[in-house]
This record gives C-alpha cells, sequence and structure tokens, in this order.
C-alpha cells in the first residue's frame, strides 16, 4: 500500500472541494481498501465522507423513492419502503456478498465499485483499465466469467454489481453534486461501456459525489424480482442476473423493465425484451419468445460461450416467476 493523506469531512461542499483537488471519496472502503492493499489504485488523498448527511431514504409526493448515497446495503436491503415497492432491489441487495459486507458497503460506493477481473486485479497482467494501451489480457486468458456483451477489443470485463443491474431495469437516475451545482444523470448514461477507453468507468466529474439514487415511480400494480445464477450459491459473482419488473393489468403486459447481469460490461437493458412483452397477454410462450431475444448482438471468448444460453434461460425463468404464470 502507498503512502496517502487522509481528510474527514462533515459537509458536502467541503467533500466536493476535497475531492475536486484530487482527493478520493471512502466511505464503507469494502472495495477501495483492498485495491489499495493488491496496489492496484493508487490514491494519493483519501477523503472520507462517512459523515456527510447522505443516509435518508424517502419518497417524494410524485412517487420518486430516493437512497441517500450513504445508506448501507443492508438498510436498504430492509428498508419497507423499499421492500415493499421495488423488491427487485431487495433482493439484488440481499444476494450480494456477505451479511458483514452489507453492514458497511454504501449503496453509492456499490455501483462505483470496479471489475472483480482477475487479470485487473493482477498487477503484473496486461490490463487497459488498470494501465491504458497496456492491452487485455483477457481476451485469450481464462475468459469464462467476462462479458459477452457491451465488449470491445480493448476490455471484456463484467461489471460485479447486483443492485446496478436493479437500477438499470427501473430507469434510475444519479444525483451528482460537483462544483458546478447539482445534476442527475440517467443510469443507463452513468456507467460506461469501455469501447475506446475502458479506465474511464462513469461519467462523473472530477470532485463530482454521488449523493443518491432516485427510483423514478412505475404505474402500479408491479411484481418484481431478481434471479442471480452463480456458480455457488454463497458470496460468488453472478454468471447471469435477470432483473424484471412487470406491469400487467387487464390481462395484458402494460410495461416491462428487464435488465442482465455478469454478462455485460455494464448493467445490460434488455430493451428488446421489453419492447417484445409489452402488448401481449402473460404465457409461458411469451415469456420463452421474449427471453429468445435477450443475448442479441452476443460476441461470446473462447470460454464463455455458455453465457449466451444461461442468459436466454434466466431472463425466461425471472419472467414466469415474476409474471406468476410458470
Amino acid at each position: 500500500m502507498e503512502p496517502f493523506t487522509y481528510t474527514r469531512v462533515s459537509g458536502t461542499r467541503d467533500a466536493v472541494a476535497a475531492g475536486q483537488r484530487g482527493g478520493r471519496y471512502i466511505a464503507g472502503g469494502t472495495t477501495l481498501v483492498d485495491l489499495m492493499r493488491e496496489t492496484v489504485e493508487r490514491p494519493t488523498a483519501l477523503v472520507d465522507i462517512t459523515g456527510l448527511p447522505l443516509r435518508d431514504t424517502t419518497v417524494a409526493a410524485d412517487g420518486t423513492l430516493r437512497i441517500g448515497a450513504l445508506v448501507t446495503m443492508a438498510d436498504a436491503a430492509a428498508d419497507p419502503r423499499v421492500r415493499t415497492a421495488y423488491p427487485v432491489i431487495s433482493q439484488a441487495l440481499e444476494l450480494s456478498a456477505s451479511a458483514q459486507l452489507r453492514n458497511m458497503a454504501t449503496l453509492g460506493g456499490n455501483v462505483m465499485q470496479r471489475t472483480r477481473c482477475a487479470y485487473f486485479r493482477d498487477v503484473t497482467a496486461a490490463c487497459n483499465k488498470r494501465t491504458p494501451g497496456a492491452g487485455c489480457a483477457a481476451l485469450h486468458g481464462v475468459n469464462r466469467a467476462h462479458a459477452i456483451l457491451g465488449t470491445s477489443e480493448h476490455c471484456v470485463a463484467t461489471h460485479p454489481s447486483d443492485v446496478a443491474v436493479a437500477f438499470a431495469a427501473l430507469e434510475a437516475g444519479v444525483r451528482l453534486l460537483g462544483p458546478d451545482g447539482e445534476r442527475t444523470v440517467a443510469f443507463r448514461d452513468f456507467l460506461l461501456p469501455p469501447g475506446t477507453t475502458p479506465q474511464r468507468e462513469q461519467a462523473i466529474h472530477p470532485g463530482e459525489l454521488i449523493t443518491a439514487v432516485e427510483i423514478p415511480a412505475h404505474p402500479r400494480p408491479l411484481r418484481s424480482g431478481y434471479l442471480k445464477v452463480r456458480d455457488r450459491q454463497s458470496y460468488e459473482f453472478a454468471l447471469t442476473s435477470a432483473a424484471v419488473a412487470l406491469h400487467v393489468e387487464g390481462g395484458v403486459v402494460r410495461a416491462a423493465k428487464v435488465a442482465a447481469g455478469g454478462v455485460g460490461t455494464v448493467p445490460w437493458k434488455l430493451t428488446a425484451v421489453e419492447q417484445y412483452l409489452t402488448g401481449k397477454p402473460p404465457s409461458p410462450r411469451l415469456w420463452r419468445d421474449a427471453a429468445a431475444r435477450a443475448a442479441g448482438g452476443a460476441r461470446p471468448l473462447e470460454h464463455n460461450g455458455f453465457k449466451v444460453e444461461l442468459l436466454e434461460r434466466t431472463v425466461e425463468r425471472q419472467l414466469r416467476i415474476v409474471g406468476g404464470t410458470r
């Protein structure tokens, strides 16, 4: 671990000022500290934001659910407003990491976490995320767990967050505070696919701080849920996952929100699946035919071609579970 300075702030403006000077924000530290130990991350200054007033969960008059960036994963999952309105969020959180980590890690830190790609975390391996221009060892290495959607010749690493998949499905927004004031970025635009700049992972400006994640009101009744498929049941990252929310009224799917994890360089919004579902009556055949569109555009690597079928089966299964037609 390299030497660094440490500053604790109590106000958001002080935090932004420190961030603008190059400080890295730290709250639970469940990802950043690990990366610092491994010398993958080498910040020269840490800004402790645990004292900031960003721990509230509120519901606005228009139904927007706002979860503060420093709300822990455990508290967000247990909040009755979250559990009642969006079970998909609670389930995604509860299927993430261990109870100890969920008690420490925050919502803001969770969506900002970096990939679990073994080559990224091995400082002796070529990695364009860690060292732009170095190459990508995963392209021709052991890539069973890597992405099949949103990849480029520069990076094929997956995004590890489960709750980010739920946020993508629900078309959440990320509230930011920076030197130029406040702004909201749609979740679909916040996490960036690698393209030619894999080292740039979020649409965030220097000094900006996540203050909240906002989930817009969705039509009711709304059923939702999260399914995670992994090599073992405990403490493992997804091979595939599916976040599904369905508004079914009058015997017809009026609105569908679907996203996948474990298969994309970012949480992958399944627009083709959503469009196919909308306006049709629920049935086993509908779920199957919609799920067959989940892997459109996939580019499997040498060791992860199985993810194409696994993704389709995962989406179909979760549509059946949430849609209530087995």
